[in-house]
């Protein structure tokens, strides 16, 4: 298993954690020179907090440990192609790479409320310097929404 592999796996696994105490199917890893800086599932229900997606709480846990707003240099892992919201964040954190699982679609496509703009759209219009890829391990990561979808507790935003 190489290290990207590793880190999604890590990724789905605190995803699955989330889910299985009630939130949605979404987490991040942010990794910076091959260690891990941040682990987080998304806390949307659990804080009430419309902005606590798996992305935003794993910058937070990052810019925390590392004392810094500048994440330069670092990686970010998602189950999912992060939204407009935190695509936004992780441009300003000056995160170096976005790899990403599920696409936005595929989160739209069980419930999700979604905006349709890509990270490319993103990247392209607002000339950020972000690498972007996308699909990797994409069909584990649908799993996860998946496995969401078959808790009696789901609930969407």
């Amino acid at each position: 298993m190489d290290d990207n592999e590793k880190f999604m796996r890590m990724a789905i696994n605190r995803a699955k954690e989330g889910v299985d105490k009630g939130q949605t199917p979404f987490a991040a890893v942010i990794v910076k020179n091959d260690e891990v800086i941040a682990c987080e599932h998304n806390l949307v229900w659990e804080n009430t907090d419309i902005t606590a997606h798996g992305e935003i709480q794993a910058i937070r846990t990052a810019c925390k440990k590392l004392n810094s707003i500048d994440l330069s240099g670092s990686v970010i892992y998602s189950t999912c192609e992060p939204c407009p919201m935190c695509f936004t964040a992780i441009h300003w954190a000056r995160i170096d790479k976005i790899i990403c699982g599920a696409r936005i679609d595929d989160a739209a496509s069980f419930g999700f409320n979604e905006l349709s703009v890509s990270n490319e759209k993103m990247k392209t219009e607002g000339n950020s310097k972000v690498e972007i890829v996308s699909g990797f391990m994409c069909d584990e990561n649908i799993e996860l929404f998946k496995y969401w979808e078959s808790k009696n507790n789901k609930k969407t935003y």
